[in-house]
């Protein structure tokens, strides 16, 4: 199937075409035709198969007609957890929607003063892509308008719930038209967003892609142990002064370790930034656009940058601390090997890390290559299990009885 396939406006594949793309993805090739019937969609895809396409296109093929309501009002709201994923989604939809004359777009999120975007909001928009909490700062104000609202897009639901906005959402929602159509896509569908779903959407169809062990046949997957944190440091400074590193992403446990991180590559002439949630908009996307342009060869990050960045020159992702969340683990690794490049994912663990590894192993379907650096092999090795040395209690037997100690 090609692009030209789908039931698509002439200028949609226009815009496709001009982008470079030719054949649609699997979730694209599943929810594109289900979108456009109406229908409420369920998907479930992981981060990397495509899926702003997959309902941003269809999205706009209903916005490439004019809307039979008046108002200023977005006729198509995204919601996503992060800045950077609704400013990717923003981009994207610029994209694909650049000779819909018509069409705008206007991106709110936290993080950016509050003037500019009530200027952009007082202005007639097709789209609205939001992150919850700032969405509903304006609503409060009244300053949104969803008379014309056809179309909700929640993505990355489980992000969403998992970052503690389930009740924003389901204010926005409760926010919108009746008659309004839903689509829900989520890196899993089960527990809290599975629930979620059947609140919000009206007899969804289901869209599954099972994508992980596909995407990540590209991606070489290596794990180190190491004995501390000493230990970590010599096997990055190792790794980045003998590898061949374009770009890479080393995610880290906390903000404060990034910037510490920072200084110490800094320190050692490599150009570095860190990116996480203490910087405001302006540093974060200052660091972004520093990255893609290659002035900055190694991000220094925590989660908040492990989906929403599509950067085609990432070669190696480094997991200076492991995830406790396996999803987590897909979504930072997903950041190299993108549209099908070769990629590498290095992950530091200790030797109390050997449960998760092997958690991470069973989600995504791949035995994670276990190697050592000579010169900086771990001091601690595996160790088998240790015997149960407790005591036993005895028990008496009902039908033997107790038999009373010899003396001596």
């Amino acid at each position: 199937m090609t692009f030209d396939d789908l039931p698509l406006n002439p200028l949609i594949l226009k815009a496709i075409a001009a982008a470079g793309y030719k054949t649609p993805s699997k979730i694209q090739e599943k929810a594109i035709p289900a979108v456009i019937e109406g229908s409420d969609i369920r998907a479930s895809a992981q981060t990397g198969t495509g899926k702003t396409a997959a309902f941003l296109l269809p999205a706009l093929n209903r916005l490439a007609e004019p809307s039979k309501k008046k108002g200023r009002g977005p006729r198509l709201l995204i919601l996503a957890p992060t800045r950077e994923l609704a400013m990717q989604i923003t981009t994207q939809a610029q994209k694909y929607s650049k000779y819909l004359e018509r069409v705008t777009s206007v991106c709110i999120s936290g993080g950016v003063p509050y003037p500019p975007q009530l200027r952009q909001l007082s202005r007639p928009h097709d789209i609205l892509i939001a992150t919850p909490g700032r969405l509903i700062d304006f609503i409060e104000r009244g300053k949104i308008d969803f008379s014309r609202l056809e179309m909700i897009v929640l993505d990355e639901a489980d992000r969403m719930l998992d970052m503690g906005f389930v009740e924003p959402v389901e204010q926005i929602v409760a926010k919108t038209p009746k008659d309004r159509q839903t689509l829900l896509f989520s890196a899993t569908m089960e527990g809290a967003v599975l629930k979620l779903s059947e609140r919000l959407l009206n007899d969804p169809k289901d869209i599954i892609v099972h994508a992980v062990k596909e995407k990540h046949d590209n991606i070489k997957q290596i794990i180190h142990f190491a004995d501390d944190m000493r230990h970590k440091n010599k096997l990055l400074n190792h790794i980045l002064e003998n590898t061949d590193i374009e770009h890479a992403i080393v995610f880290t446990a906390t903000k404060r370790h990034a910037d510490q991180l920072v200084d110490e590559l800094r320190d050692q002439d490599i150009k570095a930034s860190a990116l996480h949630g203490d910087l405001n908009q302006r540093q974060r996307t200052r660091t972004i656009t520093q990255f893609k342009a290659g002035r900055v060869k190694i991000l220094v990050a925590t989660d908040i940058a492990a989906r929403g960045i599509d950067v085609q020159s990432i070669t190696h992702v480094i997991n200076f601390d492991l995830p406790h969340c396996v999803e987590d683990y897909v979504h930072r690794i997903g950041r190299t090997g993108r549209a099908g490049a070769k990629g590498t994912a290095i992950s530091f663990a200790a030797r109390r890390d050997q449960v998760l590894v092997k958690k991470i192993e069973k989600f995504t379907g791949h035995n994670i290559e276990i190697t050592e650096i000579t010169g900086l092999e771990p001091r601690a090795k595996s160790k088998a299990p240790r015997p149960n040395n407790k005591r036993r209690r005895f028990k008496p037997n009902a039908n033997r009885g107790f038999r009373p100690r010899s003396k001596k």
